[in-house]
């Protein structure tokens, strides 16, 4: 057996693999983890999406448009987004940036709300992300934390079974990626550190969790967003979701804070739990 472990974007992540990883597959872990940064983290002034919230590269553009090519991932990213901005009414979207700052979750991690009410910016009217190419006629502040941190773990993934891995785990703080030997999961109660509130037994599948109490900084102050209003979700404490695709598992724990799964259910297949702050629980069987 082998651990690897290594902080990135913010939080700790554990691979746990079948045979210890070669210096060669930590190595490449980290480039695909760093080259994902360097393009969609909002926390770095030199990001890629970072360049449309830059007044100065609008005024720079004579048609005042900023346009980007972005990776690959791009494409089955915009794509969820898409299908959950729809599905949410605009809950979930890559625009809650702006909101996210507002309430002190900024580059700085001040930590400390503005005056004032925050900017809640429609998808569409300014803004468009299709496939690989995303521009924007005005400064915006994309955030893709909904769906990005699973995506990333299913990236690493990748790389792991590249490398001849075919039973592993990979934790990124909240985002699970499991191939190989079934897993056993506790579900972390939300109001009761080290208690869970259920086990999951997890085969070849991604799980995705969520909770109000994760990085929460003030009296309702967190980081789930409702993009629509730009105010933090009050009704739900905690998700979990359990998909093929870790991408898909992560924005739909995202999504279930704004929406019945039922209302999910007509575009993925998808096991879930929704914990609300009065203690309520719904699951699929």
């Amino acid at each position: 057996m082998g651990s690897f472990r290594l902080e990135a974007i913010g939080c700790p992540w554990q691979i746990d693999t079948e045979h210890p990883l070669s210096i060669e597959t930590q190595r490449s872990i980290r480039r695909v983890i760093d080259d994902y940064d360097r393009v969609w983290s909002r926390f770095r002034v030199d990001s890629t999406v970072a360049t449309l919230a830059d007044p100065d590269a609008y005024e720079q553009n004579l048609q005042q448009v900023v346009r980007l090519d972005l990776p690959p991932e791009s494409a089955h990213l915009s794509w969820l987004y898409e299908s959950l901005y729809r599905l949410t009414g605009g809950a979930v979207s890559p625009l809650v940036g702006s909101a996210l700052e507002h309430w002190g979750y900024d580059a700085d991690y001040s930590l400390r709300a503005k005056e004032g009410e925050p900017r809640a910016d429609p998808w569409g009217e300014n803004f468009t992300w299709s496939g690989t190419s995303m521009a924007s006629a005005r400064p915006v502040t994309v955030d893709v934390g909904a769906a990005g941190k699973g995506q990333l773990a299913g990236l690493v993934g990748d790389v792991l079974g590249e490398a001849g891995h075919t039973a592993f785990a990979v934790d990124a703080s909240g985002d699970l990626v499991n191939r190989g030997a079934s897993l056993r999961v506790g579900l972390e109660h939300p109001f009761a550190k080290n208690t869970a509130i259920g086990i999951v037994e997890l085969g070849d599948a991604a799980l995705a969790a969520s909770a109000t109490n994760r990085r929460a900084w003030g009296e309702g102050l967190h980081h789930v967003i409702d993009a629509r209003t730009g105010h933090p979700v009050q009704e739900v404490a905690a998700t979990w979701v359990i998909a093929d695709d870790p991408a898909t598992a992560d924005g739909l724990a995202t999504a279930l804070f704004f929406v019945e799964a039922g209302e999910l259910m007509p575009g993925f297949e998808f096991d879930y739990v929704q914990m609300f702050t009065d203690g309520r629980v719904r699951y699929s069987e």
